[in-house]
């Protein structure tokens, strides 16, 4: 089955024929460490984990560099005013080498944090993070390329990007020249040539970190890190550009243009973009105040119950996030995984097996329609869709009791593959819910001695809830799980 994907650049899906056969190279926005990472971080890195364990399952090789941005105007002002809404107009006298290891300190507190909850929602790490701080020459070298070719101009040891020199500028984004307004991130400042230049290198400023530059010192504009690390470890064109719907205008439109600009060649072939966390229809910002960090929403649920959740909507569209949302991602996570363990009791309990007639025609479907909702623009929720179509075939045939088991062992080797194709590790889960039970048995044998028969008995029904028989023998207490 071929995969489609959809690419912001065109505006359709199209077949994906990475540049080099079986070789994909994929760069994604990364994170800026300066507060904990919340639900939308999740979000975005979830999405392109699928991407990268889908691709590599579909036999390609894939390289994967993420940015760190470890020098930005919040890591700064983070060092500058370290306690919460306490900050004064002036900028703190430290000397450069202070500030810089003060930045460092925000950056590794944060993104050590990134990391733990990355791991808890089982995302793979990219082939390579790569740091802003760590390539302030090679973003030099690169701004000084674009002014020697007449497509950026210094003023006072600033430096922009003139914007017009650049024909095609507007081609991701679809916004006309005339029509559009500066970024976010970009003050005016009216010794520009135009609003719409954007800035490339920051003259120093008292109370910031600086760096060498022909222009002076000052420090890197946010858009240039991702041109010049992209292309060092990718190369001047490459596969695959993602990151959030919000990054379209103008991060990476102008880094199309500052990239494009120096190296004339096409920089990306395709551009995947994610869309927003909302909550209660309205999108997750900390102005709003319906903020919620990730490490805030573990300690209620589940980390794959999140992770199964911001898989339940397909990545380009919005995702509405609720109490309900979750409670629900945690039931669907219970069954899938109750499922494998009915599937592999009876697996055990079949003394003898009757003949099997080969893969049964459903489950072969089955497995067909999962595969082609992922070739379909990695259709995740579909696929998802498709796994508790598998879990309804299952607990049919061991219902029907058909003492087949490699039928049995086929349905399991499905659902086991395909949840962890999706990122759900079976072992570990297997794992930690036989420690949960041998957990609840050690606690109901200390209230029997106690003669606390009523919690001993309360137990017994809690576990017999999750599908699990005590019996009391002359050995001791045994259990297995009800089929």
């Amino acid at each position: 089955m071929p995969l489609f994907v959809y690419n912001t650049l065109t505006r359709k899906k199209e077949e994906f024929k990475p540049l080099k056969d079986k070789e994909v190279r994929m760069y994604v926005c990364g994170v800026t460490p300066y507060d904990e990472a919340h639900l939308g971080h999740g979000r975005a890195y979830v999405t392109f984990d699928i991407v990268r364990r889908f691709l590599e399952y579909s036999g390609y090789k894939v390289t994967y560099v993420q940015n760190i941005t470890d020098i930005d105007d919040k890591i700064i002002n983070k060092s500058q005013h370290p306690t919460p809404n306490v900050q004064t107009n002036s900028k703190v006298q430290i000397p450069n080498a202070k500030l810089k290891e003060k930045c460092e300190e925000i950056v590794k507190k944060y993104f050590d944090s990134y990391l733990e909850v990355m791991e808890k929602l089982n995302v793979l790490n990219p082939t390579k993070y790569v740091k802003a701080t760590e390539h302030i020459q090679e973003m030099v070298d690169w701004i000084k390329g674009l002014v020697d070719k007449g497509f950026a101009y210094e003023v006072g040891g600033d430096v922009y990007f003139e914007v017009s020199k650049f024909k095609e500028y507007g081609k991701l984004s679809r916004r006309k020249l005339d029509e559009m307004k500066s970024g976010a991130r970009v003050k005016v400042d009216s010794r520009k040539r135009s609003p719409l230049d954007f800035s490339l290198w920051k003259a120093a400023k008292e109370g910031e970190p600086s760096w060498d530059s022909p222009w002076g010192k000052g420090r890197p504009g946010w858009h240039i890190e991702c041109s010049a690390m992209s292309t060092k470890y990718l190369g001047e064109s490459f596969d695959i550009h993602g990151g959030g719907l919000d990054l379209i205008f103008p991060h990476h439109e102008n880094e199309i243009a500052q990239t494009e600009a120096l190296t004339c060649k096409p920089w990306v072939k395709y551009w995947f973009h994610n869309g927003f966390v909302n909550v209660n229809k309205q999108k997750m910002s900390k102005s709003l105040g319906n903020f919620f960090t990730l490490k805030d929403i573990f300690k209620k649920y589940k980390p794959q119950a999140v992770r199964l959740f911001l898989l339940s909507t397909h990545y380009r569209g919005p995702i509405n996030f609720s109490d309900q949302q979750l409670k629900d991602a945690e039931k669907g996570l219970a069954r899938l995984y109750d499922t494998m363990d009915r599937l592999q009791f009876s697996i055990d309990s079949i003394e003898i097996s009757k003949e099997s007639h080969g893969l049964d025609p459903e489950l072969l479907k089955l497995d067909e329609d999962f595969i082609e909702a992922m070739n379909d623009d990695f259709n995740a929720a579909a696929a998802i869709g498709v796994l508790f179509e598998i879990v309804a075939f299952a607990n049919r045939i061991i219902e029907e009791k058909l003492n087949d088991k490699d039928i049995l062992s086929k349905t399991k080797k499905s659902l086991e593959s395909f949840l962890e194709l999706l990122g759900f590790s079976c072992e570990k889960k297997k794992a930690s819910l036989d420690e949960e039970i041998e957990k609840m048995i050690a606690e109901r044998e200390a209230a029997r001695k106690n003669k606390d028969f009523k919690t001993a008995d309360k137990i017994r029904d809690d576990l017999l809830k999750k599908g699990i028989i005590l019996e009391d023998t002359k050995q001791g207490v045994r259990w297995k799980r009800n089929a």
